[in-house]
């Protein structure tokens, strides 16, 4: 069998990855939070036809020739860059004005974010739109946050006492109570890695720690290379449609002249097969 029919279709494999991965780019580009992807390529293994040769008295070297054997996916990696701003006017819209991820919680199991679009529950927990709860540290009754304390979902009472609440750039959530005192009643926390590139994609706009992301470091916003906070703002998609359209033509093309590899094999095998005649 031809080599080239086996390189074809691994050209036609990779490029189909490239391709799903620019539709998932561009069908999430009004997400709010997304992270694109782009793919990377690599030559897989060459078949050796003639070993390398060293130079000798009156012979000079040469050189090893070698076939490839085709192309394959090296890496999806996520673009973290900031994504656009787009301006809500709701108190619980938060975005991270540079490096940091919100810490949020699904029962035990704990998720990092950068989509901030919270609301506030029946029994005043600060949740997604899936219902993972936002992660920070809790007030005492004398209105004092420590951070560096064990994170907790933070919750907005729910009892005629308290009559309205906003969060500063720091994370801090202000209660502003019936008798006209303003006191703080939690603050956000936030996440960094060292590698957030590294982090798992499940879904949601929400990510994992994983074996290469390293493990999660904590503060408050604003504070230690966190980004702070803008209220009423979200961070839109950092999908750019022009490179996304751009890399969309670059895996059709790809695709079509791997396939082409395809039918043109199978032309030169159809004339082997023929010499019998």
């Amino acid at each position: 069998m031809l080599r080239s029919l086996n390189t074809g279709v691994s050209g036609m494999s990779a490029h189909q990855q490239m391709l799903d991965t620019t539709a998932n780019n561009i069908a999430n580009v009004n997400t709010t939070g997304f992270k694109a992807s782009a793919v990377t390529f690599q030559d897989t293994l060459s078949q050796m036809e003639q070993n390398a040769g060293a130079p000798g008295t009156g012979l000079g070297g040469t050189n090893p020739a070698q076939v490839g054997l085709g192309v394959r996916t090296a890496a999806i990696t996520t673009d973290q860059s900031a994504g656009a701003m787009m301006s809500t006017g709701r108190a619980t819209d938060l975005m991270i004005g540079g490096n940091g991820f919100f810490v949020v919680s699904k029962g035990d199991d704990q998720l990092y974010t950068r989509a901030g679009g919270f609301s506030v529950d029946a029994a005043g927990n600060l949740v997604t739109a899936d219902g993972a709860q936002l992660n920070g540290w809790t007030a005492n009754a004398n209105g004092v946050v420590e951070p560096g304390t064990a994170l907790t979902p933070l919750t907005i009472p729910t009892d005629g006492t308290i009559e309205g609440f906003s969060i500063a750039q720091d994370g801090t959530i202000n209660g502003v109570f019936a008798n006209g005192d303003v006191r703080a009643i939690g603050q956000v926390a936030l996440a960094s890695f060292t590698n957030p590139s590294g982090l798992e994609k499940v879904g949601a706009s929400g990510y994992r720690v994983t074996a290469n992301s390293g493990q999660p470091a904590l503060g408050a916003p604003g504070e230690n290379g966190f980004g702070a906070l803008a209220s009423g703002i979200l961070e839109g998609s950092n999908t750019d449609l022009s490179k996304e359209f751009t890399n969309l033509i670059m895996a059709q093309r790809g695709f079509q002249a791997s396939a082409r590899i395809v039918t043109t094999s199978d032309e030169v095998l159809s004339e082997l097969t023929n010499l019998k005649r």
